[in-house]
């Protein structure tokens, strides 16, 4: 147990002062946000903060939704050109065709901790918009490739930058929302996946319409989609907030607000500061591990998206036919994400429970898969469809680490371990769809089958943890070691006044803070 006059994680000794009031530390080591509502006290108004959420709710949803569209359609146009001719144009091979899209999440997993310091060091709006900026260049330059090795290294480079997206987002989710808000809010900007196979299907028709003379519709694809990017990168860099503390749409008192409102959260906003025995605390706590398999053994299946168009043409469809139902996909994940959060938002605690819920269909899927006869065309597509619905449960993993990590440079590094493992189960994916299985994968088939067997177990060893650690903390004696932190403010006439710093905002992880109580 720290010392009731031990300086916060990060402090050393000349930064921190004991004092007979308690300690002083230095501003870089407590939250960004604490410095701004430092001192203030008394109960915030429920309709302030209401009013509060609806500006944020209107500030950023609109455009995290929107990329979040967009670098999915961007990522899936892979999966798209299959049928528009991109193998025959480019003379790939099934194995290098694979290898597209494996490359993509290598990269993913080489940039995503890297990506995830950047975030935490610079201010994420910009960094975000500058990765978008790039990966739209690198999305255009797909149509000037002719062979492998052109589409490996633009592939490459689309997943290095694609990788601070959701990085960024879980972040910029935990510094704006309560813990109450974070799941839905999370829903709502993933199933633009959703509509970005419903948008990217009708997209995918229209460039089979365009025919022009040395240029083919998959190129035209990428050109489309390459454009929509660069123009986002600019909407991104002049419009996008790096944290509540400067959000360009709300007014200074309601910033204070706005980071008043995370108090519940026991997070607090962020931290600039890296902090090492944050970073090792994340590497010793088993739910990092235990969140990271989960994530990994999800995404295995995930390679489906890359392959369900060019099974839907194995069961008979034409072009035309798989790529508007594409669309379908689409709506099926739309559906289950909503339906998913919002079941979690309205049933407290529920997170696990519902997450292992949703792959009871999705393995019903692969069992028809299996077992029906390949003659049984409709039946097979349903079966597919009903896969899709395995995704409801990493939306919430993901929602859920943010809420149950506090420590900004631990939830940093949770974070891209998490993502990490997302991108180890993403590359991992696509090579178990070897020609030889084919027409009917069983073999994958069967992968998927064990992976979503396995997940839902996951998560419900999480919550018993969860659950068991917070009936221990629930035991324990009241600790009051941070309750007399304060910083050091510059008056606007130059004097050098101490404020206190409630413990929500000085920085500490969901271990050293005793108070933080973790959701289930």
């Amino acid at each position: 147990m720290m010392d009731p006059l031990q300086a916060p994680s990060g402090c050393s000794s000349s930064e921190a002062e004991k004092h007979a009031h308690g300690i002083a530390v230095a501003t870089k080591d407590v939250d960004t946000g604490a410095a701004l509502i430092a001192g203030m006290s008394g109960d915030l108004d429920p309709d302030d903060a209401a009013r509060v959420r609806r500006k944020i709710d209107f500030g950023i949803l609109p455009m995290m939704c929107t990329l979040y569209w967009i670098q999915f359609m961007d990522k899936a146009t892979l999966g798209s050109s299959a049928i528009l001719g991109i193998q025959k144009d480019t003379h790939l091979s099934t194995d290098q065709y694979n290898w597209l899209g494996t490359v993509f999440y290598l990269s993913y997993l080489l940039f995503e901790y890297p990506q995830n310091l950047a975030l935490q060091r610079f201010p994420v709006g910009r960094w975000i918009s500058i990765n978008i900026f790039i990966w739209g260049i690198a999305l255009a330059c797909h149509a000037a490739c002719t062979n492998f090795a052109g589409l490996f290294v633009a592939r490459f480079i689309l997943g290095m930058c694609e990788g601070c997206i959701t990085a960024g987002f879980m972040i910029v989710n935990s510094m704006f929302y309560t813990r109450s808000e974070q799941t839905s809010r999370f829903g709502y900007w993933f199933l633009m996946n959703g509509t970005a196979q419903i948008i990217s299907g009708f997209i995918s028709f229209g460039s089979l319409h365009i025919t022009t003379l040395g240029f083919a519709p998959w190129q035209w694809l990428m050109i489309i989609t390459g454009v929509i990017t660069l123009i986002t990168a600019v909407v991104y860099w002049f419009y996008f907030p790096d944290s509540p503390t400067n959000a360009w749409f709300l007014t200074p008192a309601e910033r204070a607000i706005a980071i008043r409102r995370l108090k519940e959260n026991q997070t607090g906003v962020e931290n600039k500061h890296f902090k090492k025995e944050q970073m090792i605390e994340a590497l010793k706590d088993p739910k990092t591990w235990i969140f990271a398999v989960f994530a990994a053994l999800d995404q295995i299946p995930n390679s489906l998206s890359n392959q369900r168009q060019i099974i839907m043409t194995t069961l008979g469809f034409s072009d035309l036919q798989t790529t508007l139902l594409s669309c379908v996909d689409g709506f099926m994940e739309v559906a289950t994400i909503w339906t998913g959060v919002m079941i979690v938002s309205r049933i407290p605690n529920s997170r696990a429970y519902v997450g292992a819920l949703y792959f009871i269909p999705a393995l019903v899927g692969v069992f028809m898969m299996e077992l029906l006869p390949w003659s049984d065309q409709i039946a097979l597509l349903f079966a597919i469809w009903l896969v899709d619905l395995g995704i409801t449960g990493f939306v919430l993993s993901l929602a859920w680490l943010t809420s149950v990590t506090a420590g900004h440079t631990k939830r940093v590094t949770t974070n891209a371990i998490m993502l990490s493992a997302y991108c180890v189960g993403n590359g991992l994916g696509p090579f178990m769809w070897q020609t030889q299985y084919k027409p009917r994968n069983r073999v994958p088939w069967v992968v998927i089958g064990l992976c979503y067997l396995v997940c839902p177990i996951l998560l419900l060893i999480i919550r018993f943890m969860l659950s068991r650690e917070n009936k221990k903390r629930d035991a324990e004696p009241v600790n009051d070691n941070f309750e007399e932190v304060y910083i050091e403010q510059v008056t606007a006439d130059g004097k050098r006044i101490e404020v206190k710093v409630d413990k929500e905002f000085l920085d500490l992880t969901d271990i050293q803070n005793r108070d933080f109580r973790y959701v289930l």
